[in-house]
């Protein structure tokens, strides 16, 4: 029988046949797959004939094809619905495919075939984006270890196995964590909890095969669980197994694999001859160095820490009235906080949520982008790859733009988190490719026949997803190399930051913001006091978000700490970390940093983009409004469309005239006063 996963797809815009697809067909098709790409990349190594621009660099574009599509589905359906046997080929292609890229970045023949390309690069007449592409592939084969020799080039390539297989193991790890944990809770204690968190908790306990309402780890679950539960000793036994993720002992504890990652990382950097993997890291970013990190971390936390103090001792003086003893713990924020913010700006989530739709907000979504890039999006009736799953076709002026697919419900198979990947990236080297993009959040499900309804929070999580998307979607070049967000990784966070205002101007909300049972718009006066509430708690999530940032920069500047949780400890100790607020994401969950390099030295990167996301916005306001046509057309002509074909600051002084400085982020989080 023909493999699925290695046929052409006889489907509406090529998606994957998720109907014909089996775990059985996995392996055979990723060995079929590789065997491919080898092959490819083997052919134009060894080629007698003289290296140019189509028979090196446009044929290793294409030479992976195969590869891309088989892994594009796999990796996919690994995050988004895991089980055990597509876990097990997680750990088993791992190291094959860090082998495999490897053998191509380290094969000492190929790279002189794009040395010597690089070397005639001025007689070559190339487009700027294939001088571009020319440049960035002999960069990413230099910082891969090409320029290594003899014992150094196989260590380096020993490392980078061993970090995939780790990196594997980490995200495995904190899934089962996660998956594993509920706390059951009787009818008693519901006491206090707003119906849609009930109504979620129950939803939760029928997923788990549970006679009654529990709370998960799921943070569309259990934020609202600790920002309404009076019972503090349920409130600290859910909010401790939340912090404890990856550090539980046992077979799935991270502390020891974070340690490993963090050792080897530091040796590869040296290696390729810098004196910290932060140094390698951020070489390519727009900050450069770490000390530019470091000062734009500084600059935002000592304010941040200020406003998180004073709120804090507002918090405990609320926490004291309650009869209850003792400092302000991490357990209570929320909780108090929730108090706070609805004396202070008279919103009551429970009243609020009925307004934030899922399916309402997914519209506001799609209409944000039709007026502002005239995109349109029409329900496919195909097969996802989940019932969950729900697809549509993006057109433009009648024209297809793209495939879109939205993941929105939390359940025990999927990774936590929210995130945007591409199943198909966007190109035109051997004919249009259309992108077949994909969001995945961990919205909590209601119960059968009841609305879903979003926190503030995941409301803004879906529009910052849906930004992302849109750099996929309206991506406009040449190259899959360079498509979509293929660009730094402190500019990667712009669009999708930058697209989070649209939440919050109040035609968008007056218009989609409806009420689920009556349908009547979100009243006036409340749609209000919900936009200017939107600072709200700033110092406590900058706080949380910087010191996570700091630790990860930390472990990555000097040498690699023999054990993290100590450095972490330090870390926090020397910048004087509030009590009552933990880390973001403590290290043995850090999935950011440990899961792979992504945000590897790179955690400050969504504050470094929200310097230029609150600058890009007020470009719309300078202008007269949030749908400017020009600013709109700019905005897509010189960053959405781009990718990575022009570096991310020129792209942004082409959209801005200049960039950014800091303050713009800070009167953005309230943290200072607007002048």
């Amino acid at each position: 029988m023909t493999n699925p996963l290695l046929s052409d797809w006889d489907t509406p815009f090529d998606l994957p046949p998720f109907d014909d697809i089996t775990d059985a067909d996995f392996e055979p098709a990723m060995e079929a797959a590789l065997a491919d790409a080898r092959a490819n990349v083997a052919a134009i190594a060894d080629s007698p004939d003289e290296p140019t621009f189509a028979n090196t660099i446009e044929a290793l574009e294409e030479a992976d094809a195969l590869l891309s599509k088989v892994l594009g589905v796999f990796y996919n359906l690994a995050g988004a619905d895991a089980n055990e046997t597509r876990e097990a080929l997680q750990r088993k292609f791992s190291p094959q495919l860090a082998a495999y890229s490897s053998d191509i970045l380290l094969n000492a023949d190929l790279f002189a075939r794009i040395d010597a390309l690089w070397e005639a690069r001025e007689d070559l007449d190339l487009s700027d984006e294939q001088a571009r592409l020319l440049m960035i592939t002999r960069r990413r084969f230099v910082r891969a270890g090409a320029l290594l020799e003899g014992e150094d080039r196989d260590r380096y390539r020993a490392v980078m196995e061993r970090l995939a297989v780790l990196g594997t193991e980490f995200t495995q790890n904190l899934l089962a964590d996660e998956r594993s944990w509920h706390m059951e809770l009787n009818e008693a204690d519901l006491e206090g909890l707003p119906d849609f968190a009930i109504d979620a908790a129950r939803a939760a306990g029928e997923d788990k095969g549970v006679g009654g309402p529990v709370v998960t780890l799921s943070r569309s679950l259990i934020t609202p669980f600790l920002a309404s539960s009076p019972k503090r000793e349920l409130r600290r036994k859910a909010y401790e197994a939340y912090v404890s993720r990856g550090a539980n002992g046992g077979k799935t504890d991270n502390r020891a694999i974070a340690a490993e990652i963090l050792k080897l990382r530091e040796e590869r950097a040296k290696l390729l001859g810098y004196d910290s993997f932060a140094a390698y890291k951020l070489e390519t970013e727009m900050a450069g160095t770490p000390e530019a990190v470091e000062d734009l971390l500084n600059k935002v936390w000592t304010p941040a820490r200020a406003a998180a103090l004073a709120d804090a001792e507002a918090l405990e003086a609320m926490l004291h009235a309650d009869g209850h003893t003792g400092p302000l713990e991490p357990w209570d924020w929320h909780y108090y906080s929730g108090k706070r913010r609805q004396e202070l700006h008279d919103l009551d989530e429970a009243k609020v949520k009925p307004y934030l739709q899922l399916d309402r907000m997914i519209d506001a979504a799609f209409g944000v982008a039709n007026r502002l890039f005239g995109l349109e999006f029409a329900p496919l009736d195909v097969t996802p790859y989940h019932p969950d799953v729900r697809v549509w076709e993006v057109t433009r002026g009648g024209e297809h733009v793209a495939v879109f697919m939205g993941d929105y419900f939390a359940r025990g198979s999927k990774r936590s988190g929210a995130w945007c990947s591409a199943m198909r990236s966007q190109s035109r080297l051997g004919g249009d490719k259309f992108p077949i993009v994909t969001n995945v959040c961990n919205f909590a499900k209601p119960e059968k026949g009841k609305p879903a309804l979003l926190s503030w929070d995941d409301a803004r999580t879906l529009f910052h997803e849906f930004g992302h998307a849109l750099h996929q979607m309206l991506s406009d070049v040449t190259y899959e190399s360079l498509s979509g967000t293929s660009v730094a990784r402190d500019f990667v966070e712009l669009p999708s930051q930058l697209y989070e205002h649209w939440l919050e101007v109040p035609e968008v909300l007056g218009e989609y913001a409806t009420h689920a049972q009556t349908g009547e718009p979100i009243p006036a006066d409340m749609l209000d006091r919900l936009i200017g509430a939107s600072t709200y708690d700033a110092g406590f999530a900058t706080v949380e978000y910087v010191a996570s940032a700091l630790v990860d920069l930390a472990f990555h500047r000097g040498s690699a700490p023999a054990d993290p949780m100590q450095k972490q400890a330090e870390v926090l100790e020397s910048i004087g970390m509030p009590r009552a607020i933990r880390m973001r994401h403590a290290t043995p969950h850090f999935a950011h940093v440990f899961s792979g390099d992504g945000y590897s030295s790179g955690y400050y990167s969504y504050m470094w983009s929200e310097v230029m996301d609150e600058d890009a916005f007020a470009a719309f306001k300078e202008a007269g409004g949030a749908f400017d046509p020009e600013v709109a057309k700019s905005l897509e002509d010189n960053i959405l469309s781009k990718g990575g074909t022009v570096e991310a600051d020129a792209l942004y002084v082409r959209f801005r005239g200049k960039m950014p400085e800091v303050e713009a982020l800070l009167k953005g989080r309230g943290l200072i006063a607007a002048q």
